[in-house]
């Protein structure tokens, strides 16, 4: 559970998608699945678009000291602060506040305000980035043969309203807290006239940055990678990385099979010794490959073990990588203001 004093209510919105903006205060948020359950920061704003994403008349939602600077009928931005962060929510709204709770908090510390952001959260982008990535479950896939398949134009499109959007609203720069968004980075970012930061890109210079050196002498610098076939096959990981001068090293085939894919349809049965106990088999089968870490590039892997656990000594966080270079661009951003 996420701690702070942070209020929660019940919202009749239509399941389109809900926005909210923080002004600079710190907001903390609630792991619990949130749809149609909406997080409310103090001093923030509220409300929810239209189908073709006009921005109505902002309905702000006031705390003690508020700030906010809201869309008035005139078209102006929903925030105008030179730092403000737009943020497209994926599959998972756990990952997404997860994301905006980290952010918040380390953007917040020694007595500093929290970054301005707006986040844009979509059911129906949930719904067809969860089937994209769910046709790499062959147990779930099998079980419910009904189920549609997703539309890729239909998440490219939609992901690119969101992107105009925020924009719209004022942000500067633009995230996905989301693995298998950035499946259309490329195709999304192309018409974004701010920095829209790529995951895999702030994971690849992070790692460059620690100067590693290779755990076998004469061999090049390996990192693992452990993600859904889906994200693998998307291949934007292994790119971003090997352009950095890294060997990827992926699991094989049956490591995939039998503990992979495995612990993440154990998780979803609630088997969670289970998955726990083939997802630390699938990591140690990576780690005598003389991987230097392993990245943990799947939502549902990366909650499985617990904290305290010697093998995520071993791994890297990708999500941890995203908050850390958006504090980095929001900083300077505010300096060259």
């Amino acid at each position: 559970m996420f701690d702070g004093g942070l209020a929660f209510s019940m919202l009749n919105y239509p399941p389109c998608k809900l926005i909210f903006a923080d002004n600079p205060h710190r907001v903390v948020s609630n792991r619990a699945r949130l749809n149609p359950v909406q997080a409310i920061p103090p001093s923030s704003v509220i409300l929810h678009t239209d189908e073709s994403d006009n921005l109505p008349e902002a309905k702000k939602r006031s705390g003690p000291g508020s700030a906010s600077k809201s869309c008035d009928a005139t078209g102006n931005s929903l925030l105008s602060q030179s730092n403000t962060i737009g943020i497209i929510g994926g599959a998972s709204v756990d990952s997404t506040l997860s994301f905006v709770q980290k952010l918040t908090q380390r953007s917040s510390k020694d007595g500093e305000c929290s970054l301005p952001f707006v986040l844009c959260s979509d059911p129906v982008l949930s719904k067809e980035l969860l089937l994209h990535e769910i046709r790499s479950f062959p147990l779930i896939s099998t079980s419910r043969p009904e189920r549609p398949n997703s539309d890729p134009k239909l998440v490219v499109e939609t992901l690119t309203s969101k992107q105009a959007f925020l924009e719209k609203s004022g942000a500067r720069c633009i995230v996905m807290p989301c693995h298998i968004s950035h499946s259309w980075h490329n195709e999304v970012s192309e018409g974004s006239s701010v920095p829209f930061l790529h995951m895999a890109d702030c994971v690849a210079k992070e790692l460059k940055d620690t100067k590693m050196k290779p755990l076998e002498a004469g061999s090049p610098l390996r990192i693992g990678l452990l993600a859904t076939d889906a994200i693998l096959s998307a291949g934007f990981y292994q790119e971003k990385l090997q352009n950095e001068g890294f060997e990827v090293v992926l699991p094989d085939k049956a490591t995939m099979e039998h503990t992979v894919i495995p612990a993440i349809e154990a998780s979803i049965r609630k088997d969670m010794e289970g998955a726990q106990n083939l997802l630390r088999i699938a990591l140690q089968v990576l780690l005598v490959r003389a991987v230097n870490t392993v990245i943990l590039a799947s939502d549902d892997m990366r909650d499985l073990l617990p904290p305290d656990d010697p093998l995520l000594k071993k791994c890297f966080d990708p999500m941890d990588s995203l908050v850390r270079s958006t504090i980095e661009w929001a900083k300077s951003a505010e300096k060259s203001s």
